[in-house]
């Protein structure tokens, strides 16, 4: 029996290894026999080398150097784009407001440079980045010529966005209802903010009038082109809605009619009033006998007369002058507004025939000649206080000047005025004999009467359209109403 027999063996065991030291280290496998133990360790056998890979391609190393670059010039342009996006909505350099014209078919570039040349930018390299990825890559329209005003410390976007959107200083001018074509123009040409010239005289009626904005770059042919596509646009929408019972029959007829009613008064209200009693008389086939078309058979639209209407001029014959002519003249007279060609196209509904002033700057209207006749006579008795009070005011004005000229002189020897000798006081500045001479007009445009008569009436010696009426008989007879068509 063997002493060792119950001991665990482990020489001859090849599958039992001797756990690892302290210091982590695995001891060999014990030697089966002593021969085994002489023998030299075998080295462990050599890992398997992978198999080296084939090249690839060149068009795959190429590809894969493209993606390399790309990907580098996208981080180098996300850089820049920031860098410039920071610039560009930083506040400029403009300490002040500043206000600068920019000519027209200046190039970005030279915009660029005089932006940065007046201290409205700070990099004009920067600017022209940021046009070129606005207008060309986006498409956000283009730099317009003009005048324009930029804020103080205004970053680059803020001088873009003006630029681009046109938002250039702005000046205006007035052009008034009933203007003729040939003051229009003189308006235009006396105009300080405007440049150029007119090439020839607007036909009459055909320029809208109204109140005109225009840039430092605006000329004044260009308003009147504006002013004609205006009046031709708006005749154009208002005649589709015009009433079906007017007498006038084409667009140009309209503008004849309402270049008259412009003339003849200044008020909205009694537009649609006149317009109807001219529309009335047209139809009876009466003359209208509006005095603005005489003055501008005299003058053509050049000017107003600097006196009364006389009995001459009155008579003259002019193819304007409607107390001759039947029917409308063959051009408007003037320039008329909106109100008054609606006015011709959308008349009151009226049988009246007749107006005259009443004084307060309006008309009163009549149906028949007898009604006529009264205003008439009411308005003389009107104008009648009228002048006696002016002449008051005129002798007033008059005795204060003379007061202060004596007592500002030095005291002078006076001859006496002849006894019996009235003192005739100075006449105004519209003062004028041919106001008291037979046949003269008025030259206020308040006493404009109008259509006054029927020339029927006129021409039948039989009966006289200015006898007194019954009711106004007073022992002096009703005259002829004063007209005087200045306006």
């Amino acid at each position: 029996m063997s002493l060792t027999r119950d001991l665990p063996s482990t020489a001859n065991d090849n599958d039992e290894r001797i756990p690892a030291s302290a210091a982590g280290r695995q001891l060999a496998v014990l030697p089966r026999s002593p021969a085994e133990a002489l023998e030299p360790t075998r080295p462990p056998d050599a890992p398997e080398r992978d198999e080296p890979e084939p090249d690839p391609h060149p068009f795959l190393r190429m590809l894969d150097g493209l993606v390399t670059f790309f990907f580098l010039l996208a981080c180098l342009c996300v850089g820049v784009f920031y860098w410039v996006k920071v610039q560009f909505d930083q506040p400029g350099p403009l300490a002040t407001s500043t206000v600068m014209v920019i000519p027209k078919g200046e190039g970005v570039s030279a915009i660029a440079e005089r932006l940065q040349r007046d201290g409205v930018i700070a990099d004009r390299r920067i600017f022209m980045t940021s046009i070129l990825y606005f207008m060309y890559l986006k498409g956000e329209g283009s730099l317009k010529a003009g005048e324009y005003e930029f804020r103080k410390f205004a970053t680059m976007r803020q001088v873009l966005d003006t630029l681009v959107e046109g938002r250039s200083i702005e000046h205006k001018v007035t052009l008034a209802e009933g203007l003729t074509s040939f003051q229009i123009v003189a308006k235009l040409m006396a105009h300080p903010e405007l440049h150029g010239t007119i090439t020839e005289i607007p036909p009459e009626g055909s320029l809208l009038p109204d109140t005109y904005r225009f840039g430092r770059n605006d000329t004044r042919q260009d308003i009147v082109e504006r002013m004609q596509a205006a009046q031709a646009k708006f005749l154009a929408k208002v005649w589709e809605t015009r009433d079906e019972a007017i007498v006038v029959t084409t667009p140009e007829e309209a503008l004849i009619l309402a270049s008259i009613v412009e003339k003849e008064t200044g008020r909205a209200d009694e537009r649609p009033l006149i317009a109807s009693v001219f529309q009335n008389r047209l139809r009876k086939k009466m003359r209208l006998q509006s005095d603005p078309t005489i003055i501008y058979g005299l003058v053509g639209g050049k000017a107003v007369l600097d006196h009364p209407i006389q009995q001459d001029e009155l008579d003259r014959e002019t193819q304007y002058n409607t107390y001759i002519i039947n029917g409308l003249p063959p051009t408007p007279i003037a320039n008329p507004g909106r109100a008054a060609i609606e006015a011709v196209l959308r008349p009151a509904q009226t049988k009246d025939l007749y107006f005259v002033a009443d004084g307060t700057g309006g008309h009163i209207f009549a149906a028949t000649l007898d009604e006529h006749n009264k205003n008439v006579f009411r308005w003389r008795k009107v104008e009648r206080e009228i002048r006696a009070k002016e002449a008051q005011e005129a002798a007033a004005i008059a005795a204060q000047d003379a007061g202060a000229t004596d007592a500002g002189s030095v005291e002078t020897a006076a001859a006496p005025a002849p006894s019996g000798s009235a003192v005739v006081p100075p006449q105004g500045p519209g003062a004028s004999a041919a106001k008291s001479a037979p046949g003269a007009m008025a030259s206020d445009p308040a006493l404009t009467s109008g259509a006054f008569g029927d020339p029927t009436a006129l021409m039948n010696p039989a009966q006289d359209p200015f006898a007194v009426p019954a009711e106004a008989a007073s022992g002096e007879a009703v005259p002829k109403p004063l007209r005087n068509p200045r306006r």
